[in-house]
């Protein structure tokens, strides 16, 4: 085993990435629950939830992780402690993008156990925090922990996590969480984030068609102006649209290759970008499209090229408005492998 008190705060707090913004109102009267349903006896996380913690997200998408398995069997209710329960130990299930052996990022399932848990133990016996009238709470949205509690016979249930008055779990049971003296149990890898080939290019493992995204809401501007904008050292990132994901609303596409563009292909990239072709009425959606970036990474226009299918190109600047071009098999030719 190994042990550890350094726990990650996105495993322990459940704080999502996203949904920050503004704040909501609302009485803060959550209903109190009844008792949790008690389960026979544990086995593992892998077994009891092996979907804990797969909200996690490929980074720069919105497609989620996929491998995940089948839950055997239905999950039990979460409630109240019986009193005539008595826990002696207690199991985190969630998930960590980790480095992998051979570079790259993998998802990994993890299984923490805690023994010394009188602070937990309190916190969860807490009331639902109320307010007397209307508050403003902002509008985080707040992933809730896969938490077993177990008794000495290897029984066990699913705590309910009392809330403060905005519905999120009380500070009481955030701080109780993140002061228990965990141990690793298990570690298992679900899936990979990132492969060795995107780390190396400097590429997201997966990005969004937005050239298809943006022409099937209608927003693009007119083709580019016949000069494109200015740019320094670009980086060329390629992804592989599957079939399952052409001609959806945001089709997500896979590494394919990528990295620094050579200078004397981008020159060639960037004539063929300042073209001002008419934009061709088609429908095709592309199975590959390139994304070229600045390679330092500072602020500059996207760069989206449909590498066949309908062969348009997107100019998106960070500040908005972006136009839309036709592109041919020349410029395609140019964002070859690298």
């Amino acid at each position: 085993m190994r042990s550890s008190r350094t726990v990650l705060a996105f495993a322990l707090l459940g704080m999502a990435l996203g949904g920050c913004g503004g704040t909501t109102t609302g009485p803060g009267l959550a209903e109190e629950p009844g008792p949790a349903q008690i389960v026979d006896s544990w086995t593992s996380c892998a077994t009891a939830a092996p979907q804990a913690g797969a909200v996690l997200s490929v980074p720069n998408t919105a497609v989620p992780n996929t491998a995940v398995p089948t839950p055997t069997a239905p999950e039990p209710k979460i409630g109240r402690i019986d009193p005539a329960f008595a826990p002696v130990a207690a199991v985190l299930c969630g998930r960590e993008i980790r480095p992998g052996v051979n570079g790259g990022q993998e998802q990994t399932a993890t299984e923490r156990r805690a023994e010394q848990i009188a602070p937990l133990l309190a916190a969860l016996r807490l009331p639902n925090e109320r307010a007397a009238g209307e508050i403003a709470c902002t509008a985080d949205m707040v992933i809730p922990q896969w938490l077993a509690l177990l008794d000495d016979r290897g029984r066990w249930l699913r705590p309910y996590l009392p809330t403060n008055v905005c519905g999120r779990p009380r500070a009481e049971v955030s701080d109780a969480l993140t002061g228990l003296p965990w141990t690793t149990v298990d570690t298992r890898t679900v899936g990979q984030v990132e492969s060795p080939e995107a780390e190396a290019a400097g590429c997201a493992q997966r990005w969004a068609d937005m050239v298809w995204v943006e022409t099937s809401n209608g927003r693009p501007g007119p083709p580019a102006p016949a000069t494109s904008p200015a740019a320094g050292p670009l980086r060329l990132c390629v992804y592989q649209v599957p079939a399952s994901q052409q001609g959806g609303g945001k089709p997500a596409g896979d590494f394919v290759y990528g990295g620094p563009l050579p200078p004397e292909r981008q020159a060639g990239v960037l004539r063929g970008l300042a073209n001002r072709r008419a934009v061709a009425d088609c429908q095709t959606p592309a199975s590959r499209f390139a994304v070229l970036r600045p390679l330092d990474g500072a602020a500059g226009p996207d760069r989206y090229v449909e590498l066949d299918g309908c062969r348009r190109f997107l100019v998106a600047p960070p500040t908005g408005g972006a136009q839309l071009g036709q592109g041919d098999e020349a410029l395609a030719a140019l964002l070859g492998p690298v």
